[in-house]
């Protein structure tokens, strides 16, 4: 397997947990590269999956989306790209003819300003926001407008695709800070589109319930940032790396408030309707949701630097799409799996074999096994009620089957525990508890049975 490097130059953080280990090593068998430190980037996967085949790494993402916030059918079309955006008091993006007068008119505007978003186009902006991350201490940036001559002549030159010398002190940060602002204002739809408009919206609504089940007024921030996350992943490249390196800018600069005044929230109040605003509304059109979406341009500012990685469980369907499963998990699949995962390391450690006493081994381990299975019968009981949950309950049942017969057969002989203890009637069962390799990686979701054309054999897959 060829090594990746990180695509951003940086080594990717660890994640907590056991689920979150997932794609953050690669074994390299090219003898060239052997003693050189390899670094690999987590999401490869995923960004290959997305890259060769969007409908399938859409999908994935999307019913995960729905998973965590509830999105009526015009919203969830809305998300999808197949109907147009709608909003109280008839408000809306153009359509129809005045659409595409609007586009032409943009295209006279310039490469940059007023464009579509390009690529080239985000080239040329990062001048402005790479000088800003040295000039963060200026109070009252991004809220004190510059000098309207300069912001032309700035404009101008980014327009015609001109290296600027912003070092050079021609320029003031506020000309530069107000012109990034003007740049976002001007382009044909904001920057997380207004597709993901009401998603936006649901994901502010996202809170924790208490003991009993009810919904408290707590933000659920956990569920919050992993909606975030799924959504970033759906956003057009270039507008997803655009959001990226603004937000990052934004990050730093309420890092320095202390210096320039401007807070999370003020910064928020500066960006959001560039940002999270549909184009051509007014605050009356957006009424209550004005708030909500501040809110939630803050709330994206103070966790920026969580919110482009993609979840475990995406990272471990995009990686097992890859190396030999075709089966899709959603995170209570993959909860479950990590689960087995973790019991099997501890069976693991467990396990030194002596044919002296094979039958007391063999006693322990399945002693061991059927604990393990007891966790994960508590753990599908605990699960809200869904089809999910009498799919899982059903698999139970057949694990549970196999127990039995297992123990049946009390008495083997040392010959048959020291040959062939997992290849006899547990397999089935050790097979679901170690399942790191990906030829015989399973999900609790879906187990079938297959004949086995070589050995005469029936097993799960």
């Amino acid at each position: 397997m060829a090594a990746e490097v990180q695509s951003e130059g940086e080594v990717p953080a660890r994640d907590s947990g056991p689920s979150d280990a997932i794609c953050s090593f690669v074994i390299c068998n090219d003898s060239s590269l052997r003693g050189q430190p390899v670094i690999f980037n987590p999401d490869f996967f995923v960004e290959k999956l997305r890259h060769e085949k969007p409908e399938v790494f859409t999908e994935l993402v999307v019913s995960n989306i729905t998973r965590l916030i509830d999105l009526p059918g015009t919203e969830l079309a809305q998300l999808m790209g197949e109907v147009d955006l709608k909003l109280p008091g008839g408000a809306g993006p153009a359509s129809g003819f005045f659409r595409s007068l609007m586009s032409l008119k943009r295209k006279e505007k310039g490469v940059v300003f007023g464009s579509p978003l390009t690529e080239e186009g985000i080239a040329q902006i990062y001048q402005l926001i790479e000088y800003l991350h040295k000039n963060l201490r200026v109070e009252g940036l991004f809220r004190v407008p510059g000098n309207s001559v300069r912001q032309q002549i700035l404009r101008d030159a980014l327009n015609n695709g001109t290296d600027i010398d912003l070092e050079s002190g021609e320029f003031h940060s506020n000309d530069v800070a107000t012109l990034l602002k003007m740049f976002l204002g001007e382009l044909p739809e904001p920057l997380l589109t207004h597709k993901h408009f009401h998603a936006h919206l649901k994901i502010a609504d996202l809170m924790q319930f208490d003991d009993k089940g009810n919904k408290t007024n707590t933000p659920d921030k956990e569920r919050q940032i992993e909606a975030l996350q799924l959504l970033f992943l759906i956003l057009p490249p270039p507008n997803r790396n655009l959001l990226k390196l603004l937000l990052d800018l934004l990050y730093q600069t309420a890092k320095k408030q202390d210096k320039n005044k401007m807070s999370a929230y003020n910064l928020a109040l500066m960006f959001a309707p560039h940002v999270l605003w549909p184009k051509n509304v007014t605050a009356n059109d957006l009424q209550e949701n004005i708030t909500k979406l501040n809110n939630g341009m803050a709330f994206m500012i103070k966790h920026s630097q969580k919110l482009f990685k993609a979840p475990a469980y995406i990272r471990e369907c995009a990686r097992l799409h890859y190396l030999g499963s075709r089966t899709q998990l959603s995170k209570d699949d993959l909860d479950l799996t990590a689960s087995c995962h973790a019991k099997s390391i501890q069976l693991g450690k467990s396990q030194k074999w002596n044919q002296a006493d094979s039958y007391s081994q063999q006693e322990e381990i399945q002693q061991r096994t059927e604990e393990a299975l007891r966790e994960l019968v508590q753990h599908v009981h605990n699960m809200p009620e869904s089809a999910k949950k009498k799919q899982l309950i059903r698999q139970r049942k057949v694990l549970g089957n196999q127990m039995m017969s297992e123990k049946k057969n009390k008495y083997p002989t040392p010959e048959s525990v020291a040959m062939g203890e997992l290849k006899n009637g547990s397999k089935e069962n050790m097979n679901l508890l170690f399942s790191d390799s990906p030829a015989v990686m399973m999900t609790p979701t879906r187990l079938k049975w297959s004949e086995g054309k070589k050995e005469g054999k029936k097993g799960f897959l």
